[in-house]
């Protein structure tokens, strides 16, 4: 049965690409359907449209991408079931037989404006930066002749039918965005032994409040691989925290340390455990290891009846 999958489109998009990548991973066939905006494919997910959407989470030269981050974080929950790296390059794409010189506005997605603002302003200076929906959006608008040029994927190039009047424009020549697989709230996949859980936490706003979050982790092994503040909305100088981290649900000492977090109320949201794409993450420490726990328990059980053998 054919499964139904959102991405924020236009067609010719980095996260088409990202989308075409997890799709190979399904179980079954995938549709993949173009979304005008980011919460637009998480909204058709969350009312059942469709079963997934892929979005950018975060770049290697930008950071998050914040609306993605508020809609985990504000938004009906959901939960990240996959993720996909996927490197990412801009060319300057205009119409066929546009000279370079003629270029006076470019479009593109804010976080790729951002990483060919070094070219441009050394090779275009008098040029405006359009902000678009994404870098594919910019695209179809420069074929629309509503822009002269678009940063965007070499791939949107065939798509609408452009031309790279210069290649490989960004600032980081291996920039890498990451992007996630989000579905309604469910079963997480089966853990590989190469796994991330995140999650948001929220803390009380007093001194030592986040450390003794933090000290959580660290006294179980586990290691945070990101840890990112985002506002609450309801006050100024209020945020929670959004957190990855090495390991997976059903590992003793993840679950023990969730457990924790819930008893302290620190945990706001639970997004997901899924299997790393790039690289291996921390290994735990002695202690932190499941037959650890497991005769640990047991130890604890045997003296509970009376057994101090």
């Amino acid at each position: 049965m054919t499964e139904r999958w959102a991405y924020l489109g236009p067609e010719g998009t980095f996260t088409e690409q990202a989308a075409e990548l997890l799709s190979r991973r399904a179980p079954g066939p995938v549709e993949r359907r173009p979304a005008p905006t980011v919460p637009a494919a998480l909204r058709a997910v969350r009312d059942g449209s469709v079963g997934a959407a892929v979005v950018a989470l975060e770049s290697s030269v930008e950071g998050s991408v914040p609306v993605t981050q508020d809609e985990l974080i504000h938004g009906e929950p959901l939960l990240i079931t996959a993720e996909a790296h996927v490197p990412v390059t801009f060319d300057l794409l205009v119409r066929p037989g546009t000279e370079l010189s003629a270029v006076t506005a470019v479009g593109a997605h804010p976080h790729g404006l951002a990483q060919v603002r070094s070219w441009l302003e050394g090779q275009l200076p008098g040029a405006r930066a359009v902000v678009c929906e994404s870098n594919a959006a910019a695209a179809a608008a420069v074929a629309a002749g509503d822009l002269d040029a678009a940063a965007a994927a070499p791939v949107a190039a065939v798509t609408y039918g452009l031309v790279a009047a210069a290649a490989d424009i960004g600032e980081r020549h291996d920039a890498v965005t990451r992007f996630v697989l989000l579905r309604r709230p469910g079963p997480v996949p089966a853990p590989t032994g190469n796994d991330i859980t995140s999650m948001v936490l929220s803390v009380d706003n007093h001194p030592g409040s986040l450390l003794a979050v933090l000290t959580e982790f660290a006294s179980r092994g586990i290691n945070l691989t990101r840890l990112e503040s985002r506002p609450t909305r309801s006050r100024m100088g209020e945020y929670v925290f959004t957190v990855d981290a090495d390991g997976h649900l059903t590992d003793p000492a993840m679950a023990d340390v969730l457990v924790a977090l819930r008893r302290r109320s620190a945990l706001w949201r639970f997004l997901g455990s899924y299997a790393r794409q790039d690289g291996r993450g921390e290994p735990l420490p002695g202690f932190a290891t499941g037959s650890a726990y497991r005769e640990a328990r047991d130890a604890v059980r045997r003296w509970q009846l009376g057994d101090f053998s």
